[in-house]
C-alpha cells in the first residue's frame, strides 16, 4: 500500500535580521503516515510542530527534505518542488488545513462560506447548500446568524465555521493545527464527531493537539517533538495513555 504521504529529512531555519540571527526551527523531521490513519504530533510551544504542518501545506518552503504526497490527480510528487498551479489545485481539492488561528473571507456569510468549498469538489448547489446547513447546525450556530456576515461572529463561533469550511470537502488528507484551542469542552466534542466521520470515511489526517485527552481513542499514532525533531514515537495512541 503506497503511503499518502511520506516527509523526509525536512528542515527550516529562520533569519531574524534585526537580531542577526538564524534560528533552526525543525531538522531531521521523517514520517510515513498510510491512508486512513490519523497521526498526531504532540510537544511544547515553540518546539516546531507548526512549521511541519506549514512546510507539508507549502506555506513555508524548506530548507532541505522531502514531503512525498500521494495525490489523487499527481501520482506521488514532491510538494516542495511541484509548481505553483499544482499546489493551489491540492490546497482546492484534495489537502484541507485547519488552523487555530481563522482565516475567513470578509464580507462573505456563514452559509455561502461553507457553500463554496462544496461548490469547490464539485457538489451541486442544492447539494452545497444542504451539506451546509447540516453542518451549521451540527455546531449549532443558530439558523438566524447563517447569513449573516461571518466576520460579525465570535472568536469560538468563526473557528467552529473554519474547521466546518474544510471538512466539508472530506479532504483526501487534513492538516490540523491546533483546532480546538480556543473552544469549550462541548463544542471540542463536536469537532471530534466530525474527525471521527471523516476517519471512518477513510480521511488521512496529520494533527497537532495539546489536549491530550482529546486525541485519547482518536490519533492511531503519536510524534513527540522537541527542538525541531522528534523525540519518541508511540506506536499506537488510541485507547491507550501516551
Amino acid at each position: 500500500m503506497t503511503p499518502v504521504l511520506r516527509v523526509e529529512n525536512l528542515g527550516k531555519s529562520f533569519t531574524v535580521h534585526e537580531l542577526g540571527k538564524t534560528i533552526r526551527a525543525c531538522h531531521g523531521v521523517s514520517m510515513t503516515i498510510m491512508p486512513g490513519e490519523f497521526v498526531g504530533i504532540t510537544g511544547r510551544s515553540g518546539s516546531g510542530k507548526s512549521t511541519v504542518l506549514k512546510m507539508i501545506y507549502r506555506t513555508y518552503v524548506p530548507d532541505e527534505g522531502r514531503v512525498l504526497y500521494d495525490s489523487a490527480r499527481f501520482g506521488t510528487i514532491d510538494l516542495c518542488e511541484t509548481d505553483e498551479r499544482s499546489i493551489l489545485y491540492l490546497r482546492k481539492r484534495e489537502i484541507g488545513y485547519v488552523s487555530q488561528f481563522l482565516n475567513l473571507i470578509p464580507r462573505t456569510t456563514a452559509r455561502s462560506t461553507i457553500e463554496e468549498a462544496a461548490l469547490d469538489m464539485g457538489r451541486s448547489a442544492p447539494e452545497a447548500r444542504e451539506e451546509a446547513e447540516a453542518l451549521l447546525s451540527h455546531f449549532e450556530l443558530p439558523p438566524e446568524l447563517w447569513d449573516s456576515f461571518a466576520a460579525t461572529f465570535s472568536g469560538g463561533e468563526k473557528l467552529r465555521l473554519n474547521i466546518a469550511r474544510a471538512m466539508v470537502k472530506h479532504p483526501r488528507l487534513l492538516l490540523l493545527d491546533e483546532p480546538t484551542a480556543s473552544l469549550d469542552d462541548y463544542s471540542k466534542g463536536k469537532v471530534r464527531d466530525l474527525i471521527e466521520r471523516l476517519k471512518g470515511e477513510g480521511t488521512t489526517m496529520l494533527g497537532i493537539f495539546h489536549d491530550l485527552e482529546f486525541m485519547q481513542g482518536l490519533c492511531d499514532r503519536e510524534y513527540a517533538m522537541s527542538a525541531g525533531n522528534f523525540t519518541k514515537r508511540a506506536d499506537v495512541l488510541a485507547g491507550a495513555a501516551s
